[in-house]
């Protein structure tokens, strides 16, 4: 065996258990105890406030799997959603559990409502927007977590209020996501 070889698998063995596991699941410091969050509740009692009426409900905390997967329920009264954007490296899976909404990824919108979930590969732009009347809920995946358990968080304890729209812009880049475009526009039929 030539030297450089033996050199580079003497430098992976030690990597060799997560690559096979396929992930970080042996860590010694993810938790090895599972728990429940009841309905309309929060993982930590603290319910997300977002600046477009949103409310998070952390259902499975990047905390839990060592940024292996963030999941809350969204609940939102009003129509809208955030603007056009990009994660470099998370996928985001959206599934409806009341209400109606529309989800963009890349050129295709669908029209959703309870029951359906979209998916949202990384690196690819996407937004959504309620559009139906009264209540909706869905629950909202990034794997992994990177940083939006973070972002969200912030943003409910105020880091955008005042910020300019490059500041808010650095904001969302320092969490591992950048803004495309504006907003997936709700016009009601008349």
């Amino acid at each position: 065996m030539k030297r450089s070889k033996f050199l580079k698998l003497s430098l992976a063995l030690p990597l060799a258990p997560d690559f096979i596991s396929g992930s970080r699941l042996l860590s010694p410091d993810r938790s090895k105890k599972g728990f429940a969050v009841t309905n309309g509740k929060d993982r930590f009692d603290q319910a997300i406030s977002l600046l477009e009426g949103d409310m998070f409900f952390t259902k499975i905390s990047s905390k839990d799997t060592n940024g292996d997967l963030y999941t809350f329920e969204s609940t939102r009264v009003k129509n809208g959603g955030p603007t056009l954007h990009t994660h470099k490296d998370q996928d985001e899976w959206w599934y409806i559990l009341e209400g109606e909404f529309k989800v963009k990824v890349g050129d295709e919108i669908y029209e959703t409502k309870a029951g359906d979930s979209v998916f949202g590969p990384r690196g690819v732009p996407h937004t959504f927007t309620k559009t139906g009347e009264g209540t909706a809920r869905m629950i909202i995946s990034f794997q992994p977590a990177g940083k939006m358990e973070d972002f969200f968080t912030a943003i409910s304890a105020g880091a955008m209020k005042g910020k300019s729209e490059k500041e808010q812009d650095d904001f969302r880049k320092a969490h591992g996501f950048e803004r495309v475009g504006p907003p997936l526009e709700y016009f009601k039929k008349f």
